[in-house]
């Protein structure tokens, strides 16, 4: 392991991305991880390291990232417009109105989604859903947990509160209590 200072760069692709840019099956990447040799080539991965400034590297990973979006010859456009419609409608969207509005079968549509995104599109739309209540939780648009758990349409406040427990490890109350260790302003609101 090098010693001394580093520099780390973060690229944060769309849910489909990998799948998209890469050519890579999101689900079989699910819960693992790649060195950044197996992702970009051993050419450009030496590149990068023999950088010692962060905009070259910039620069050269951002080459790379536009030669590839160039290269893309396929899209899933329906997986692509369910990503669309789940963020869009975060607050009401379900798989059952998914399928409705894009007419495929579950198990089609499952397939194709899990494929690119790397998840079953309903722990997506409940991961999703946890990212927007923690968005309302720390803009305090919402005056109370009971108000977030039916402003995102929770069946009820025990499965808005195990959803939250299940992703984050703690409860609504602790979570409001202390958002700002969750989030950090340059960070967004996706944790995903």
């Amino acid at each position: 392991m090098a010693e001394g200072p580093f520099t780390m760069l973060q690229v944060i692709f769309k849910p489909h991305g990998l799948n998209t840019l890469l050519g890579l099956k999101a689900s079989e990447l699910t819960n693992s991880s790649l060195q950044l040799n197996q992702l970009v080539g051993l050419d450009l991965y030496s590149r990068l390291l023999e950088v010692n400034e962060a905009e070259k590297s910039i620069r050269l990973l951002a080459g790379f990232l536009t030669a590839q979006q160039k290269r893309v010859k396929f899209r899933d456009k329906l997986v692509e417009e369910s990503l669309n419609l789940i963020r869009r409608n975060i607050a009401t969207v379900s798989v059952r109105s998914l399928l409705q509005e894009l007419g495929l079968s579950e198990r089609q549509f499952e397939k194709r989604f899990t494929h690119s995104v790397g998840l079953t599109p309903q722990f997506y739309i409940r991961i999703k859903r946890f990212n927007e209540a923690v968005r309302l939780l720390k803009t305090g648009r919402s005056e109370s947990l009971t108000s977030v758990a039916q402003s995102l349409n929770f069946y009820d406040q025990s499965h808005f509160i195990r959803d939250i427990r299940e992703f984050a490890g703690v409860t609504p109350k602790r979570i409001a209590a202390k958002l700002d260790d969750f989030h950090h302003p340059q960070a967004g609101y996706s944790y995903l």
